[in-house]
């Protein structure tokens, strides 16, 4: 069968299952408390009793990766996140009370956040197990059907990934895709209830594109340069350890990865020496070591020897952490003598390359870091809470850890998300069932309110003792604005023809 007719059939089953999910959806639009913990514990004990195969078959896609590191993030990342949405799903289920306005006191005003529908999640390749499993988690817990579009560059996990949750789900509730870029362009212009996607900010914006044609709201968890700053009070092995660890972590192949380092300039020789060092304490040996991963293909490989080629044409100078195999294996690379118009500066890196710049002071730091895209993550590294306030305050990011790398990404009860070039929204803890929710306003009139005084015939005297208590007196105010103005505007002044 032809690429072109896999694609037609792909499509075909994307419409099929829609309607099948939203024929579910419709017959049971909302899912007791009950029914939602028994789904998430059973995804849980999936979880639990497919780590292995997960693992490997991530590693197989990769061509290797870590079965530690997979298993440390997208497996127990999402069973983590189970465990909270169960201790916390009743109170999130719990319609909110709302103050009601003065006029109408005695009645009742309260929010209940109802299902959406039918959420479609399109899970990227670095981590294809947390950013599918992860968002499902979220909108199951939110009562929702899900379906999930996966990469195609994870052939072995999305089918290690479908026998699982079929295991678990019948199709009309959770239902996995693969297929290139038509199945995806033709997932997110489904008339889906919401769209979760997690990619580059190029794609992202084709995403909300084909969203929009069905005002379908989206999620986009994107990527950016996430900076570290370093600040004069901190300690360089902590820095360095951190540091070290956020690119050797999935080979920096990760949208949270720290993409540059703005270091004071005379610590600069310290910072890349105790880098060089902190790297090679945990990976010796990157060609032997099983547990440092490849990159994802040649075309990422290759990618990464032309941004280094780019810079040193243009007066960078390079220190890598160690020997690689020539091909997909590649240690940490830290380039010095950094510019702007270097590549490196300009375009998200996604591996393990680290642009190390001077920066004098705080102010210099929030400048240089302000005036560019907002990143996903932002990282301080000292112990001036000043400083840490600053940065806090005073730029915008989708998240920030003090004093490591990412560790904020971890915990269940924040919201992961972007802001703008970043993305938008986020699918976990609270702010991630609220927005896999619609939170549906709902006013309870009491039987004994006299609602009739707001109807006509209007005039009356009490509509008027109301107007005048919320509105004052406005012919009043007019007057006194008009006061000493003519009644009647001057004559105009006939003029002569126009020459």
């Amino acid at each position: 069968m032809t690429t072109a007719l896999l694609s037609d059939a792909a499509i075909d089953a994307l419409h099929r299952t829609l309607a099948l999910q939203r024929q579910a959806f419709q017959a049971a639009p909302f899912p007791s408390l009950a029914d939602r913990r028994r789904d998430l514990k059973a995804l849980r004990l999936a979880l639990q009793r497919w780590q292995d195969p997960l693992a490997r078959a991530m590693s197989e896609d990769f061509g290797r990766r870590s079965e530690s590191e997979c298993k440390m993030l997208d497996v127990l990342g999402p069973a983590l996140q189970i465990d909270h949405a169960l201790a916390h799903l009743r109170r999130w289920m719990r319609s909110e009370r709302r103050g009601v306005d003065w006029m109408f006191l005695g009645n009742r005003a309260r929010v209940v956040y109802q299902p959406k529908g039918v959420v479609g999640v399109i899970a990227a390749w670095n981590f294809p197990v947390v950013e599918s499993v992860g968002p499902l988690v979220t909108a199951i817990a939110a009562g929702n059907r899900v379906m999930i579009k996966m990469s195609e560059f994870s052939p072995r996990c999305t089918e290690v990934l479908r026998r699982m949750l079929a295991e678990v789900f019948a199709a009309d509730q959770v239902a996995v895709f693969d297929g290139g870029v038509e199945v995806g362009r033709a997932f997110a212009g489904l008339p889906l209830d919401h769209v979760v996607f997690t990619g580059s900010p190029a794609v992202g914006r084709e995403i909300m594109r084909a969203a929009s044609v069905n005002l379908t709201p989206v999620t986009l968890e994107l990527g950016g340069k996430s900076p570290a700053i370093v600040g004069r009070s901190a300690a360089m092995g902590t820095v360095a350890r951190s540091i070290a660890h956020g690119k050797l972590f999935n080979s920096g192949q990760a949208c949270v990865a720290p993409d540059y380092a703005l270091v004071p300039p005379e610590r600069i020789a310290e910072f890349v020496a105790a880098t060089v060092r902190e790297f090679q304490r945990m990976v010796p040996d990157p060609v032997q070591d099983p547990h440092y991963t490849s990159m994802a293909s040649e075309r990422h490989a290759d990618r990464v020897r032309e941004l280094l080629v780019d810079a040193v044409a243009k007066g960078a100078s390079v220190t890598s952490c160690g020997a690689g195999d020539g091909g997909r294996i590649i240690p940490l690379q830290i380039v010095t003598g950094v510019s702007p118009q270097m590549r490196i500066m300009q375009e998200e890196l996604f591996n393990p390359i680290l642009p190390v710049l001077a920066c004098d002071s705080i102010d210099e730091a929030v400048a240089f870091v302000t005036a560019r895209p907002r990143p996903l993550a932002l990282y301080y590294y000292g112990n001036d809470s000043g400083e840490a306030r600053r940065l806090t305050r005073d730029v915008p990011a989708g998240g920030m850890t003090i004093n490591d790398w990412a560790w904020h990404v971890f915990q269940c009860d924040l919201p992961f998300g972007g802001s703008g070039n970043s993305g938008m929204g986020s699918w976990r803890g609270p702010e991630g069932f609220r927005a896999l929710s619609h939170a549906k306003s709902v006013f309870t009139v009491r039987r004994w309110f006299p609602i009739h005084l707001f109807r006509p015939p209007y005039g009356s005297h009490i509509q008027q003792l109301i107007m005048k208590q919320f509105l004052g007196h406005g012919a009043a105010g007019h007057a006194e604005l008009t006061a000493g103005a003519p009644s009647e505007p001057p004559p105009v002044q006939k003029q002569g023809p126009a020459r």
